[in-house]
């Protein structure tokens, strides 16, 4: 009986360690996916920022209860709900600026006012109203970098997406040169979100 016993042990361990491994595997890599996902979505205008917010909150509350609750992982719970806000941040930004720079079409414009408005929490946030060479108008504010760099009255180049989704990306030349911190840093995280979930799913109580 001790011998059945044993056997059927180390039976069920071999059909278990597959299944753990592909379940770890898939939350390693669907949550930090998800984050970025719900990043980049926040970028998008007409209401798409709420929406790329709950797609990072939903990704933070399934890594934290994965990890910490499922697991019984709390510090990797921790590292995975606070890498997922970071990611989240940061890839909408850099996956734009990237997007619209190497894939965007460039087209040449003035601006036409540049200033601040204070909201009701008393943020300020910047604005640029540009006119294109084509005679179409836009603002842009401080998602596509305009952060009150730019005067009225300068020359400045657009980098307009050419499926037409977001809004323009303005720089002050035609550089197509992205920032490589910002692309670091967002590889990084995702990068540290998935190695948390598999150490902590490898380690699983």
């Amino acid at each position: 009986m001790r011998k059945v016993g044993v056997a059927g042990s180390a039976e069920e361990r071999v059909g278990v360690r597959p299944r753990g491994t592909a379940d770890t595997l898939f939350w390693a890599v669907l949550i930090p996916t998800a984050a970025t996902v719900g990043g980049f979505v926040s970028q998008y205008p007409y209401g798409m920022l709420w929406v790329g917010v709950l797609i990072v909150l939903a990704a933070a509350a399934a890594g934290s209860i994965v990890a910490g609750s499922v697991w019984r992982r709390a510090g990797a719970a921790t590292v995975v709900g606070f890498g997922v806000f970071a990611l989240g941040l940061f890839a909408g930004s850099n996956l734009n600026e990237t997007y619209l720079k190497q894939l965007g079409e460039r087209t040449g414009a003035v601006v036409v006012e540049a200033g601040n408005r204070v909201n009701g929490k008393g943020d300020v946030r910047h604005f640029c109203r540009v006119l294109d060479d084509s005679g179409s108008r836009a603002e842009l504010g401080d998602i596509q970098n305009c952060h009150g760099q730019f005067a009225t009255g300068r020359r400045v180049v657009l980098f307009e997406d050419r499926l037409g989704g977001l809004d323009p990306w303005i720089e002050a030349g035609d550089d197509r040169a992205v920032d490589p911190v910002g692309l670091g840093i967002t590889a990084g995280l995702y990068v540290l979100i998935a190695a948390t979930l598999l150490s902590a799913g490898r380690r699983r109580r």
